[in-house]
């Protein structure tokens, strides 16, 4: 027996044996990370249980977004960061359908509509959309040469621009943005020997992981390595006629440039659920089972907005697919959201981040700085809670303080050593304290509190004393941060 757009099965399915089972068909708009791993959970769960086609706007198998940026440096290729090749489709029954994105949600005929005119019917429908890079509105940000570094299109555009500037020296490029992806990219392109400025508008690269004291080392460590980064920089409008030319300031400053990449930030991809009348706040809105406003529509991943919140994280897009895979085969957990923390490797630069470092009142800062090796941590204490850490450069503990903070534990015992990491508060060698922390002669007086020349790896019996010296609290977080701008290299005294 056949019916068109359905499939039948034997003995696999559940059901008497021999008597075939209707499968319910799954169909998953968007093949990116979040969609693919949905997939991978409810695989492991039931691989019976639906049948799956997967609709993707690229023509790619499903690979690591994340990974771009090694991609664009030149170290790796695309190959190395696939995640599932056409075997995984194949082998478990999966249906791609690539380079042909869904246009068209029918709710009431519970059908799908797709650019190329495929129309397809579905039990349950998943919608994994993603975000969208933001442009800001400019004048000339149509230009040929305005990309975004969301996909491996804009990797592959990248490449090319830096394969004709070579031609003439090198060619210039301008990334607007200095968050993570910015980042990245101003990294990737100047390894590919253009030359490179970031403009940002805040004061504080990546102020939404970092504070001024760790943005300032960074601003400092990039500089090092050539590139030109514009702090407090107000994109104007992109110059030129026929292709970019040039960025201008609103202070009137002009850079030159064959090449604008735009990292500004990202914003969930809403379009089709709003069209679909989903319920759609700052994402597609959804219940603690991935379940939409339509009990046959789920979402998940960067396009959902879960009690409030939306997440740009691997670790809560993943949260949300065991939850979503759960709802899936009847067997409901739940998703809470996400308390997370961000572990990032910044142009070859570790940093971490987690919780509240804002500061602000009753909390206090337990700050250490080793401007010679480039190490800085600031560990925000409120009511014996940590309640926020930012590391660079040594970010080994951050997954010891990010457990404190999401377990809530109470380190009053801990305070005196708590900056030193968990192998100095469980009586083990510090990284930090392997080498002297020596004081630079233009180091500020509050910076230098934590860096003394007394801090020493040291026998047992006199830690306690040197672990009360050195971890004097920062007057103020802005205080402390203001000053950064005179550290220098240490020198030997």
């Amino acid at each position: 027996m056949e019916l068109i757009g359905e499939e039948w099965t034997g003995e696999a399915a559940q059901g008497a044996p021999g008597v075939p089972v209707r499968r319910e068909h799954l169909v998953v708009v968007g093949n990116g990370m979040a969609g693919c791993r949905a997939v991978e959970e409810l695989l492991a769960r039931d691989p019976n249980r639906y049948r799956v086609t997967i609709f993707g706007a690229e023509p790619h198998v499903n690979y690591n977004r994340i990974m771009l940026s090694p991609v664009l440096a030149g170290e790796k290729t695309f190959d190395e960061i696939v995640i599932n090749g056409l075997d995984w489709y194949r082998d478990n029954g999966i249906e791609l359908i690539a380079s042909d994105p869904v246009t068209a949600i029918d709710r009431m005929g519970k059908t799908i509509s797709s650019r190329n005119g495929r129309t397809l019917g579905y039990d349950k429908l998943l919608i994994a959309t993603g975000s969208d890079p933001f442009i800001i509105p400019v004048p000339g940000k149509d230009l040929p040469g305005v990309i975004s570094f969301r996909d491996m299109s804009d990797v592959d555009a990248m490449l090319a621009a830096a394969e004709a500037g070579k031609a003439n020296g090198g060619g210039a490029a301008v990334v607007i943005g200095g968050g993570l992806l910015g980042l990245e990219a101003a990294h990737g392109l100047s390894l590919r020997g253009m030359k490179v400025t970031v403009l940002h508008l805040m004061p504080t690269l990546m102020e939404r992981q970092l504070d001024e004291a760790a943005g300032w080392l960074l601003k400092s460590a990039l500089e090092a390595r050539g590139q030109t980064i514009l702090t407090g920089a107000d994109t104007a409008e992109i110059l030129g006629t026929d292709a970019v030319e040039g960025v201008k300031l609103k202070d009137g400053r002009v850079i030159p440039a064959s090449l604008v990449v735009m990292a500004v930030g990202i914003r969930p991809n809403t379009a089709l659920a709003r069209e679909a009348g989903l319920a759609v706040g700052r994402g597609i809105q959804v219940d603690d089972h991935m379940v939409t406003s339509d009990a046959n529509v789920l979402a998940v991943g960067e396009c959902v907005e879960h009690a409030g919140q939306v997440y740009g994280l691997v670790a809560p897009l993943w949260e949300m697919c065991r939850a979503l895979a759960d709802g899936l085969v009847e067997k409901h957990s739940g998703y809470k959201g996400s308390v997370t923390s961000t572990k990032l490797k910044v142009s070859g630069i570790d940093v971490f981040s987690a919780g509240d470092f804002s500061g602000g009142d009753g909390a206090e800062d337990i700050v250490l700085r080793d401007a010679s090796r480039g190490v800085y941590k600031r560990v925000v204490v409120k009511d014996d809670r940590i309640v926020g850490a930012v590391l660079y450069g040594d970010t080994g503990d951050g997954s010891w303080y990010f457990d404190l903070l999401k377990r809530q534990e109470d380190v009053s015992q801990l305070r005196d050593v708590l900056i030193f990491g968990q192998a100095f508060a469980q009586g083990g060698a510090p990284r930090t304290l392997r080498r002297p922390l020596r004081r630079s002669r233009t180091m500020p007086r509050s910076a230098a509190a934590t860096a003394s020349p007394r801090a020493r790896w040291l026998p047992a019996s006199r830690r306690a004393r040197a672990a009360s010296t050195q971890c004097a609290p920062a007057a103020r977080p802005r205080q402390a941060a203001a000053r950064a701008p005179g550290w220098s290299r240490t020198s030997s005294r």
